[in-house]
């Protein structure tokens, strides 16, 4: 099983949250993630969040508490993921896309309340929005329900 760490990067715009996603095309699909990236050997989770982060976006960020984990399970592509999601705070610069170092077609911030209604890698919309009104931390949510975008 793989590990993903990924970063929840949120600003407030108005009177709404907004969540920074980088958007894919999958079979014909957008698909939307949040930024992060697998880790290096002998790399910490938290140390794997702020170097992708620096490298795709050329960002830095603070990472702060687990908001949740959970795995993903795709029978169809053997390919099994451990998903972990940190909040950050402190983002430092503008965001931009480095396509060196990432496939994303393009940056886009959100509204929270969109979340569970998008094409999201892996699926967790809909388990994030309320951490944004309650900041309760989910914990271990077992099995994400994932479509296969292929």
């Amino acid at each position: 099983m793989k590990v993903r760490p990924s970063a929840l990067i949120w600003r407030q715009n108005a009177n709404q949250a907004e969540v920074l996603l980088m958007r894919y095309n999958y079979g014909g699909q957008d698909v939307y993630a949040l930024p992060g990236g697998n880790p290096d050997r002998g790399e910490i989770l938290t140390e794997t969040v702020v170097r992708e982060i620096q490298e795709e976006l050329g960002v830095s960020v603070d990472v702060g508490e687990m908001i949740l984990a959970g795995e993903m399970l795709l029978s169809q592509r053997n390919d099994d993921v451990l998903h972990i999601v940190f909040a950050t705070r402190n983002l430092q610069g503008q965001p931009a896309l480095n396509p060196a170092e990432t496939t994303a077609h393009e940056l886009v911030w959100q509204p929270v309340n969109v979340l569970d209604k998008l094409n999201m890698y892996p699926n967790i919309g809909a388990k994030i929005q309320p951490w944004f009104s309650s900041a309760t931390y989910l914990g271990y949510v077992g099995r994400i329900e994932q479509q296969y975008f292929g």
